[in-house]
């Protein structure tokens, strides 16, 4: 049986606060988050109006998501902030992914970085990735793992920057939709 095509009217009246306080927090004018919040949900009575969306919140986020990172990749004003040490960016992630907000949009915020993140670390050369991990996932010290594995601690710091290197050019993004308020 297919699902029933939700009313525009009560999902746009049920979810525009939400959507557009999340879209608002990542665009950096109220007209830009107007104009993408418009887009968001006349993409949703279009596709609903085909296929019946199911999980409205979820579609509704994940579409602004996108729409916010097209909107970023179009503007290309501002230039990813460079970061003061080697971890920068990716200590910001991290530091999002641990945030104990449980509201749905952290959650939701929280999984799609979960998503990208792990799928940046799967293109890494083993040994990158390995470092990658144990040292910002893990808590490992240089000197420990070098003592352990008998690699030079400058290999491992090597590995470590072309590991953030990557993620860095991968998340950049992400990084500048999600974490630009």
């Amino acid at each position: 049986m297919t699902p029933a095509r939700n009313n525009p009217a009560e999902v746009f009246e049920k979810y525009r606060r939400r959507i557009g306080a999340f879209i608002a927090r990542r665009v950096p004018t109220r007209d830009e988050a107007e104009d993408i919040l418009q887009e968001v949900f006349l993409r949703f009575v279009e596709t609903d109006a085909l296929n019946p969306v199911s999980q409205v919140a979820a579609w509704l986020f994940r579409t602004a998501r996108n729409r916010i990172i097209d909107h970023g990749r179009k503007r290309r004003e501002m230039p990813l902030p460079e970061a003061d040490d080697e971890k920068g960016m990716v200590s910001e992630i991290t530091a999002l992914l641990a945030d104990e907000d449980d509201s749905p949009e952290m959650e939701f915020m929280r999984a799609m970085v979960w998503e990208e993140v792990e799928k940046a670390l799967d293109e890494l050369p083993a040994p990158q990735r390995d470092i990658f991990y144990l040292t910002e996932m893990e808590g490992f010290a240089f000197r420990e793992l070098a003592e352990d594995t008998g690699i030079p601690i400058a290999t491992l710091l090597s590995r470590k920057h072309y590991a953030v290197e990557h993620l860095r050019r991968r998340l950049a993004d992400l990084y500048e939709a999600l974490l630009r308020e």
